[in-house]
């Protein structure tokens, strides 16, 4: 397992390498954070002072943006609290880059070809290569109302709160006892992760693994991507899933400063809600935005992940030298 995140690890290098793309370093401790009401980062204290190990290096990689970095990735350790689980560790590496004057659907392009880059680096390791049951096209692409309509008939961008909470019981969804119908974005998350994720990336007519892309989300679902100039319905954002694992997030980004603030108090009205603390937020990010984030589309790829994609693993611990029970 060592030389297969080696091989893929100089892989998914050379790939971006070739592409023109820098590679940079940026803190895994800071006084910024990207403020999720989903994500609770680790928070460490320093000199009487909050800091945190970061859940993603967006925040500093959008600093070097705005300074002229060009396009950029990264290969980083990220944090989360409280994640642990077949594919959680609260200790993982992401592979995070940002293509200037590239949109979303360019970046989806880029994703599928670094997935197979990687893949096919595995297979030199391990003699068995799992895309090779994947079509040689594109990877399909499934829009967040066309997968809630496959699996619930419904209008997602339409229904109500209490049609939701309504159709998510019908479908038996374990939803909190104090879930109620003004929760719209608790029963989407709900009704997803339980009734549409599973099956997303996998062969309806076979156990096969069948790469999809999810994309269109919810504005509420936005996090820091732009919502659609045609479509205000959607937001310029989507997932990659095979056999039912989220492999990373990719956005059209926000480069708006004023909307970014908007964003970052309803996630911390959110967290207020579920009886989680405030988290400051990025000001050195947003100072970064406001003196002129360059048009770009940035992706988040879980590495582990998509190693064990490429090796068949069920576990996450099974592709790490030191998950978190023998850290």
């Amino acid at each position: 397992m060592l030389h297969v995140r080696a091989a893929m690890l100089r892989a998914a290098r050379e790939f971006f390498r070739l592409r023109g793309y820098l590679e940079v370093e940026t803190p895994c401790l800071s006084q910024d954070i990207v403020i999720d009401a989903w994500l609770e980062p680790i928070e460490v204290r320093h000199s009487g002072d909050r800091w945190f190990l970061q859940t993603s290096p967006e925040a500093a990689m959008k600093r070097l943006l705005a300074a002229g970095s060009g396009s950029i990735f990264q290969i980083s350790r990220v944090f989360r609290a409280a994640e642990s689980g077949a594919r959680h560790n609260p200790e993982f590496t992401m592979i995070e880059w940002y293509g200037i004057d590239s949109d979303w659907c360019q970046q989806m392009e880029l994703t599928e070809q670094l997935v197979r880059v990687c893949v096919a680096a595995a297979a030199e390791i391990t003699s068995h290569d799992v895309s090779v049951s994947w079509d040689a096209g594109l990877f399909a692409q499934t829009t967040y109302a066309q997968a809630f309509e496959r699996v619930f008939e419904i209008d997602v961008h339409a229904a109500s709160g209490s049609e939701l909470l309504a159709v998510a019981r019908k479908h038996q969804i374990p939803l909190p006892e104090t879930c109620t119908s003004d929760q719209r974005d608790d029963l989407l998350n709900a009704m997803l992760a339980f009734a549409i994720e599973p099956d997303l990336g996998r062969c309806k007519m076979s156990e096969q693994s069948a790469p999809e892309f999810l994309c269109d989300y919810p504005p509420s679902q936005a996090a820091l991507a732009q919502t659609s100039e045609t479509d205000p319905k959607v937001a310029r954002r989507f997932e990659l899933y095979v056999d039912g694992i989220e492999l990373c997030n990719g956005y059209q980004e926000l480069t708006d400063v004023t909307e970014l603030k908007r964003r970052e108090e309803l996630q911390n009205a959110v967290r207020i809600g579920s009886a989680l603390s405030t988290l400051p937020g990025a000001p050195a990010m947003a100072a970064a935005m406001k003196s002129g984030l360059p048009n770009c589309s940035g992706v988040a790829l879980g590495f582990d992940r998509l190693v064990m994609v490429a090796t068949g693993s069920k576990q996450i611990t099974d592709v790490l030298a030191f998950p978190a029970d023998r850290a």
